[in-house]
């Protein structure tokens, strides 16, 4: 019997989201499987809405292909957290649209909450004994899923981290007097991103000559230490810090503003802890000083990304329809890395439940004593992430992306 297959975007946007759509819908066709693929128009919570596209029949191959080079999610993303009870009348409502669509097959391109999502729609499918088959596949540039080597989306953020850096080095550079460039990177509390600006040295003791990520504790008494002795080194000096970073007694840098808010899940809106030490900067030592935040610059610059990320991406879609066609569920489709030099790595399942509402902190022995540098482990770990430019497709001097209709 005909099953069509019904995919969604979830949680915050990246450069290779869309690889892992194209890399789904692409497996789909070539698989012969009957059905087609229908596209959620804002991940579940649209799908609530009846809102889905038909991807089978409203891409054509030359647009399939330009959607692989887009950033920024395709289908349009969301922040919907589904119930922990399962009596929650969302769950038929859900299971009611499938029945209609004929869906057979359910993928969800996220991070940790649409792991979630995948979690309780398998647990729900058992519960009622429904045979869709459940599959998620990583996205986040934050890099903190458990099980797996890395995500899609980290190493075109840490590409774009470690490039941008570069060249705020270089501009930090031009003037004598004494200057420190502060550079706020996202991490709430994983500092996979902000690890990444170390990629930007060129040599031993250039800039930046500190990194601080929220594994740590952060004291702003030793912060003034650490750039008393780094300037008797350097009149310029560039820091990176991680939006997340705390003190010992876990209140953000940040809340030293009284401009902290909360999201919608009742998250502290991580934004300001650069500027909070560009003004402890001014104060305690009176040198020229600015505070950068990337923002979200770092997650969707399609001109920055990685071939790597974009070719991995595109692979965990196509193994997520691999596993699904097969008769997996309530797995997430893992990367496993074979060796470093050459780099090698392959997809395999990994029980969601395992993964979903868990994170995976940078590792401590990657992080230095004094808890303000990394240290070479992460470099051959991340190098082979940021490699390669996909041929991009230009039009009147800019990138062409796909837009929804």
């Amino acid at each position: 019997m005909m099953k069509n297959l019904v995919i969604g975007q979830s949680g915050g946007p990246t450069a290779v989201i869309n690889a892992s759509l194209y890399g789904a819908v692409k497996a789909f066709r070539e698989s012969g499987a009957d059905g087609h693929v229908l596209g959620m128009i804002n991940g579940i919570e649209g799908f609530l809405a009846d809102h889905v596209m038909d991807l089978s029949t409203d891409l054509s191959d030359e647009e399939l292909e330009l959607l692989k080079l887009t950033p920024a999610a395709y289908l349009g993303s969301c922040r919907y957290k589904l119930p922990a009870d399962l009596d929650s009348e969302v769950y038929p409502a859900i299971f009611d649209n499938f029945r209609e669509m004929n869906i057979g097959y359910f993928l969800y391109v996220g991070g940790n909450d649409s792991m979630d999502t995948v979690d309780k729609l398998s647990r729900y499918a058992e519960k009622i004994g429904s045979d869709v088959k459940f599959i998620g596949i990583p996205k986040t540039i934050d890099n903190d899923l458990v099980l797996t080597d890395h995500t899609p989306g980290f190493g075109s953020a840490a590409k774009y981290v470690a490039s941008t850096v570069r060249e705020i080095v270089l501009d930090a550079s031009v003037y004598q007097q004494r200057s420190v460039t502060i550079v706020e990177i996202m991490g709430r509390h994983a500092g996979w991103l902000t690890a990444a600006s170390r990629l930007a040295r060129k040599y031993e003791g250039d800039n930046p000559c500190l990194i601080y990520l929220p594994e740590t504790p952060f004291s702003l008494e030793q912060f003034y230490n650490d750039l008393d002795a780094a300037f008797k080194k350097s009149p310029n000096l560039v820091v990176c810090v991680s939006e997340g970073i705390a003190d010992e007694g876990g209140t953000f840098v940040c809340e030293y503003s009284d401009a902290a808010k909360l999201d919608s899940f009742g998250h502290k809106m991580l934004t300001g802890c650069g500027e909070v030490l560009e003004s402890f900067v001014r104060d305690k030592f009176g040198v020229k000083v600015r505070s950068i935040e990337l923002n979200v610059n770092q997650r969707c610059s399609g001109m920055m990304v990685s071939e790597t990320d974009i070719e991995e991406a595109a692979m965990a879609g196509a193994a997520g329809v691999k596993a699904v066609l097969a008769g997996e569920t309530k797995k997430m489709i893992a990367f496993k890395r074979d060796s470093d030099m050459p780099y090698k790595m392959h997809c395999t399942p990994e029980d969601v439940s395992l993964i979903c509402n868990q994170e995976k902190k940078f590792p401590k022995e990657w992080i230095n004593a004094a808890g303000n540098d990394i240290t070479d482990d992460f470099s051959a770990y991340a190098l082979p992430l940021i490699q390669g430019e996909p041929k991009r497709v230009m039009e009147n001097g800019v990138p062409k992306y796909l837009y929804r209709k």
